[in-house]
């Protein structure tokens, strides 16, 4: 791409154009080799058609369908939600079409390495944490106030002690309740952890029994239980726990390991119309590199799936797993259903204030995080990922819960492309990569790496290859995510369900 171009044109097929610059009503610009007058003042990372556009017709992003255009427009016009409509809306049926997805070679493996700690269970952690997971919201402050008193326990080999809280796990039923077990467990699976303790109070609906049935196999060494009914002073009997699981964990040392032991968690977070030009095509090109080297990629977000979800489809391994991203679509679109909600109503304010329309359009942009590679898995919300390569996963389009969702099912590191910043992050280093070099200018403390270069004349390969290594580095320990220097590390469940 050349400098600081005025517009991109994405693709052959269509009919608009991304501003990368504001344009001036009446500013002639050069689009698709042809000059056109621009008719509105349009704001950098909006759309421009550059052909007469008639209502109803489709106005095509990407080389597909982004929405309706709801009135009769001509070149130069700004084509934004006062004009372009989605298409969504329905339940639809898919057929399985892989040879429309074409089976593009992955890059060359070149060996990229990391320091980890390996685990007993043959999984390789990138942080030597002790966590503490309440069973319910009723017991946080206890929580954290072990985590506070045993901080004297942490060593050199410790990289921290932190207490995960959350609001749940009382009062609830059904599937809400297998939600919440399902990504403790996960959680507390989760090789970032040298060592754990499950903290109970004793009268919840989720009991420890029930609780130890969804974490299944333990190291007994490593996971460690405490309900506070059954003892006189639950804080010192806390804290007295984690001296001994900070004894564990810190035997572990840094070992040299190949990249594909890593997961990586793809997340798209306050997107603007830059993201699918930057940010999300870098993501998806690390993600093949990855792969590449043998290890794992995993996308969520369904919602921001609808309108794209036939590139994924098309590119799943088998028709089974086919089958599995159908209802992984449909189911999602039945949940919001449920609920009388709009499937198209996904594009937040401030999405659309970035220059993003509609759903598919929002879409469209996202999948990118998932490069060229095929589809290997589907995973159920909570799942582990154990297949490697590219795989899907049961999740919302909301920040906190999405990037929480990729941590329990084993994501080492959340990648998190941001049009406009965010300072959040899960229990796993989030890595947030700016999709314009302004945000990355601004915001020095959210922003770990910027793929606005892209648009400045650096190719993709040169950033790929920079992004990398600076994960391997995070992944290493030598480098910190800024949500971590900044101790971010929140904790978000899916819920779905009725509170008693």
């Amino acid at each position: 791409m050349r400098a600081m171009e005025t517009v991109v044109k994405i693709h052959a097929a269509d009919n608009v154009v991304v501003a990368v610059t504001p344009i001036a009503k009446g500013e002639a610009v050069q689009a698709a080799g042809t000059a056109i007058t621009a008719k509105d003042a349009i704001p950098a990372g909006h759309k421009m058609a550059i052909r007469p556009i008639k209502e109803g017709e489709a106005v095509v992003k990407y080389g597909f369908p982004i929405g309706n255009a709801t009135k009769d427009v001509t070149a130069g016009t700004w084509m934004h939600v006062h004009n372009v409509k989605s298409r969504l809306g329905n339940i639809l049926d898919y057929s399985y079409e892989p040879e429309k997805a074409g089976r593009p070679e992955l890059p060359k493996k070149k060996g990229y390495t990391f320091e980890g700690y390996a685990r007993k269970d043959g999984k390789v952690g990138i942080r030597n944490e002790v966590w503490i997971v309440p069973t319910v919201g009723c017991v946080n402050s206890i929580a954290v106030e072990i985590e506070r008193r045993a901080q004297k326990f942490k060593t050199g080999t410790i990289d921290g002690i932190c207490a995960y809280t959350h609001p749940y796990g009382c009062s609830q039923l059904g599937d809400d309740m297998r939600y919440t077990q399902a990504y403790l467990a996960g959680l507390i699976h989760h090789p970032n952890a040298g060592a754990v303790l499950v903290l109970a109070l004793g009268c919840e609906n989720n009991q420890l029994d029930l609780m130890k049935k969804a974490i299944g196999d333990y190291d007994a060494d490593r996971v460690k239980f405490l309900t506070c009914q059954e003892v006189g002073d639950e804080i010192e009997e806390g804290v007295r726990i984690v001296r001994g699981l900070c004894a564990f964990a810190g035997q572990f040392k840094r070992t040299t390991q190949p990249a594909g032991k890593l997961v990586l968690g793809l997340k798209c977070g306050g997107s603007d119309g830059f993201s699918g030009l930057t940010a999300n095509p870098l993501v998806g090109a690390v993600s093949n590199q990855l792969i590449a080297e043998g290890g794992t990629s995993i996308l969520t977000e369904v919602p921001e799936m609808f309108g794209a979800e036939t590139l994924l489809m098309n590119r799943c391994k088998d028709r089974a797993t086919f089958e599995k991203t159908v209802q992984l679509i449909n189911g999602f679109k039945e949940y919001f259903m449920r609920y009388g909600e709009k499937i198209h109503e996904n594009p937040s304010p401030g999405n659309k204030e970035g220059g993003i329309t509609t759903l598919e359009d929002k879409s469209l942009g996202c999948v990118q995080k998932g490069g060229t590679a095929i589809v290997q898995d589907v995973l159920s919300y909570g799942t582990p990922a154990v297949e490697k390569g590219l795989l899907l996963l049961q999740a919302p389009g909301n920040d906190l819960v999405a990037a929480n969702a990729l941590a329990a099912s084993g994501a080492h590191i959340v990648l998190f492309t941001t049009g406009r910043g965010t300072p959040f992050a899960c229990p796993v280093p989030t890595i947030k990569i700016a999709s314009n070099s302004r945000l990355s200018a601004d915001k020095k403390n959210w922003i770990d790496f910027n793929a606005g270069g892209l648009l400045e004349g650096k190719s993709m390969q040169q950033l790929c290859d920079a992004f990398f290594a600076f994960l391997m580095q995070v992944a290493s320990g030598k480098r910190h995510a800024k949500s971590e220097v900044l101790d971010k590390h929140e904790l978000a469940i899916f819920k779905d369900g009725v509170t008693l």
